[in-house]
């Protein structure tokens, strides 16, 4: 699936993952290949993107995610 992670200052992430691990407002959740549309607000914490046996931690502030068609989007307010 394809994932986006936006600041109001720059793109910071844009490409392939195999699974995203958000810090959702009601707790953590994980995006997998083909998961239900969803939108929610995110809290602070970190997002871990998985592509294969790799694994990158961005730590944002807040923001939103949108989840539909294998395309995920996380507007973040900033990185911490």
């Amino acid at each position: 699936m394809k994932l986006t992670i936006i600041t109001p200052d720059k793109p910071v992430f844009n490409g392939a993952a195999t699974s995203v691990t958000v810090p959702g407002s009601a707790g953590s959740f994980e995006v997998l290949e083909n998961h239900a549309p969803i939108v929610s607000t995110l809290d602070d914490g970190k997002i871990i993107i998985r592509n294969g046996k790799t694994e990158e931690v961005i730590a944002i502030i807040g923001g939103v995610v949108e989840v539909i068609d294998n395309n995920v989007t996380v507007l973040a307010e900033g990185i911490a």
